[in-house]
């Protein structure tokens, strides 16, 4: 259609929708062909009985994938039509139990018949069709099923949005953006500490004269994040990753995967074989990201920092 042709894949629910009212129109006139006074949207629950002989309703929902209250309505409508009954005797007094009626099985037998002109009618349509679409919707529920569609557009947008982000070593012009950046999300959780107050305070003294480097992610070439690679002055490591913050108006972005990028990237420039970090459990997305860059837990390693419950490091040779 021209109108699908121009939104594009846009309109992928739109076209899914219209294409299932158009199954489920004639759904209902094939049930007529067939001489079966049926609606198309009692058909799963009415197989699951044909198979089943009898089940309750939280059984073909967990079944079918519809909600409790959708079978219960679907279920009222059958037994109001004379397909099915509820409440027969059973040793499980606990369970609403769900069978067909006589009306029903006469039923059954019919829909039996017509199942074969359907799956006929079916067989055909793929024969002539260039593509299989119920091997692809087979495919596809599968797809969707591992990583939304939702999922798949947030991935989307990120990649698209961190494309305008630049990641710029630091300059004294940074200072201030270093420090404040740093200070919100640690007020934001925790407190600051002296440890915290040496680094942002003196950066060129504490961080850049020692070997170490800044860098900066602008952002519309606004700064909206930093992260440092500090000098370690240790048998076991050469770096430490620190001072990664974003600003609250820019997440979910990749900006700390490019800064965390950038800062390993720098460490290897440099010859390092191991970048130590800390870091607490309750900011699960910086320990994701972390995990994602590589770094792997570490224990048993002395802190200034009260905030630190968790201690990672990266190989890297």
């Amino acid at each position: 259609m021209e109108f699908f042709n121009k939104v594009g894949k846009m309109a992928l629910g739109s076209r899914l929708r219209l294409m299932s009212t158009m199954i489920t129109d004639d759904a209902a006139k094939i049930y007529e062909l067939h001489g079966i006074d049926f609606i198309p949207k009692w058909f799963p629950v009415f197989y699951l009985l044909s198979e089943e002989k009898e089940i309750t309703i939280t059984e073909i929902a967990n079944e079918i994938g519809h909600s409790q209250p959708s079978v219960s309505k679907i279920v009222q409508e059958m037994i109001a039509a004379g397909l099915i009954q509820e409440n027969v005797k059973t040793t499980d007094k606990r369970k609403n139990v769900i069978v067909l009626t006589e009306y029903g099985l006469l039923v059954l037998n019919k829909l039996k018949l017509q199942c074969i002109d359907v799956e006929a009618a079916v067989e055909d349509l793929i024969g002539e069709s260039n593509h299989n679409l119920w091997a692809a919707l087979e495919e596809w529920e599968f797809l969707l099923g591992q990583k939304s569609l939702f999922k798949r557009v947030n991935e989307q947008k990120k990649l698209r949005e961190s494309s305008a982000v630049q990641i710029v070593e630091y300059n004294d012009g940074y200072q201030s953006v270093f420090r404040a950046l740093n200070e919100e999300w640690i007020s934001s959780y925790f407190k600051m500490e002296e440890a915290d107050y040496k680094a942002l305070d003196n950066p060129k003294e504490y961080i850049l004269d020692k070997g170490g480097k800044i860098f900066v992610a602008l952002y519309d070439n606004e700064p909206v994040g930093v992260c440092a690679l500090i000098k370690m002055n240790d048998p076991d490591y050469d770096f430490e990753l620190a001072k990664m913050a974003v600003s609250n108006k820019c997440q979910g972005k990749n900006i700390g995967w490019l800064l965390g990028q950038a800062v390993t990237n720098a460490a290897k420039e440099l010859g390092a074989s191991k970048i130590y970090l800390e870091s607490n459990t309750i900011l699960k997305p910086a320990i994701n990201l972390y995990h994602k860059l590589g770094f792997s837990k570490v224990v048993g390693r002395p802190t200034p920092y009260e905030r630190c419950n968790i201690q990672m490091e990266l190989q890297l040779k």
